[in-house]
């Protein structure tokens, strides 16, 4: 059965089309993704009329593909982007009613499970740590024995930094300054040294996929690569940080979507990695879509 799944994020609005099967699998037989940027238009808290046109219009697209298609089993949910704002309800409310689509908004600890779910049907792990790095939120997991230990939600994202402290288009050395203590603030609790050194780090979502993309290109790893030692990390952060001429040119050649959250996503990601003292990162394919898919529409079938 061809099932899609809708993630309306913080950053990016996704939709991908599943095969599933009766035995619980699932391939992935297309993907789209609009980004939308709707952390952009929180004002005072809310999310504005402009915000919610936005969504309306990605959902839409996504609808007449989806109808080009000929798919009609398709799931909604929306992350810290409908989450984290002051009129959930109301904005929610108005594009159910624009779209004809049912949006679930799940919770942060939801997403960090979701997510972590997702990453373990690709990989095959029994300890270690798990990061979702989204634009107003980061979601972070330590598991063991295979089980879930903890899950968090940090409210701190790649676009909301850059919303809150970048006056351009890349911050300068003041700004990173102002974003690292902003993340520090908003992680604080969640990473602490009590968990073991050296555990990996799953990673998934756009920053982390985009952070291998870099660090391929610039510690020169071969394409089938999914992990980065901490070294290779720190390489690319250097890269980055060198100088503003720098990073533009290096992001505009490798994923130039991210111009403008590249560097603040970076930086939460460094900032968890030495947090935790973690030995190295594997990034996913699969996350929250794939942990929607199997905990949600498994269960019901």
């Amino acid at each position: 059965m061809k099932q899609a799944v809708i993630d309306i994020g913080s950053n990016s609005m996704r939709l991908t089309v599943y095969e599933t099967t009766e035995t619980g699998g699932f391939t992935i037989l297309f993907k789209d993704k609009v980004m939308a940027g709707l952390a952009g238009y929180v004002e005072d808290g809310a999310l504005s009329l402009d915000g919610i046109a936005r969504a309306v219009l990605g959902l839409m697209s996504f609808r007449n593909t989806l109808e080009a298609l000929n798919i009609t089993q398709v799931s909604v949910f929306a992350t810290a982007s409908l989450r984290n704002i002051t009129n959930t309800t109301q904005a929610v409310s108005t594009i159910q009613r624009a779209t004809g689509f049912s949006i679930e908004v799940i919770s942060g600890e939801e997403e960090a499970r979701y997510g972590y779910a997702g990453a373990m049907e690709e990989l095959d792990l029994s300890d270690g740590l798990f990061v979702d790095i989204g634009g107003a939120s980061t979601e972070v997991v330590r598991f063991a024995d295979r089980q879930l230990i903890t899950a968090n939600s940090c409210p701190v994202g790649s676009l909301k930094l850059y919303r809150d402290w970048v006056k351009k288009i890349l911050p300068n050395r003041e700004a990173i300054q102002n974003m690292e203590h902003a993340i520090q603030q908003a992680m604080e609790g969640v990473i602490h040294q009590s968990v073991p050194q050296g555990l990996p780090l799953v990673c998934v979502g756009g920053t982390s996929r985009a952070a291998l993309k870099l660090a391929k290109r610039v510690c020169h790893l071969p394409e089938s690569a999914n992990r980065i030692s901490i070294q290779q990390l720190q390489q690319v952060c250097a890269a980055l940080c060198a100088s503003q001429k720098a990073a533009a040119d290096l992001i505009l050649k490798v994923e130039p979507e991210r111009i403008h959250t590249m560097i603040p996503g970076l930086l939460i990601l460094r900032h968890i990695v030495e947090g935790f003292g973690a030995g190295e990162m594997i990034v996913s394919q699969y996350g929250v879509r794939e942990g929607y898919l199997c905990q949600k529409i498994r269960k019901a079938s």
